[in-house]
């Protein structure tokens, strides 16, 4: 391969990554974040920033937006839908600068999100995390 050929991720590009590291996950995981819709972007927006209180958009490798599981009631009313964010940016910063593969590392911010979503604590997301490891994402 041509070395003026090799370009960073797309924003697609890892967007497909984002969804097969999703179907690699386990059947129950995938299930309980069936309504969460996935996003693929280059950074977090200033309100986000912001909110959260981020020095630099580096600071932030994905974000779960929206009413976690344990706190959703029947009468609920949702204003937004649930969302994932991973920000392909600060994603690919933090893998040039660590021994992590991309697939690896896009499996990771996933799953933590998702976990943020079901309400899950750290062990337990450790534990989801893995059980994917042995199917990698390249």
């Amino acid at each position: 391969m041509s070395l003026e050929r090799l370009k960073a991720p797309s924003l697609a590009d890892l967007e497909l990554m984002a969804f097969e590291a999703y179907r690699l996950l386990p059947d129950a995981f995938r299930q309980a974040s069936a309504g969460v819709a996935l996003r693929v972007e280059d950074f977090p927006t200033e309100d986000v920033l912001n909110e959260l209180e981020l020095e630099s958009p580096f600071d932030i490798l994905g974000l779960y937006s929206g009413v976690s599981l344990q706190q959703k009631s029947v009468s609920h009313a949702a204003h937004q839908p649930d969302m994932v964010f991973l920000y392909r940016r600060p994603i690919l910063d933090y893998w040039a600068e660590h021994d992590e593969s991309l697939g690896d590392l896009v499996t990771h911010v996933l799953i933590h999100e998702i976990g943020h979503h079901m309400g899950l604590s750290d062990e337990d997301i450790d534990a989801i995390e893995a059980s994917v490891k042995g199917d990698q994402i390249t």
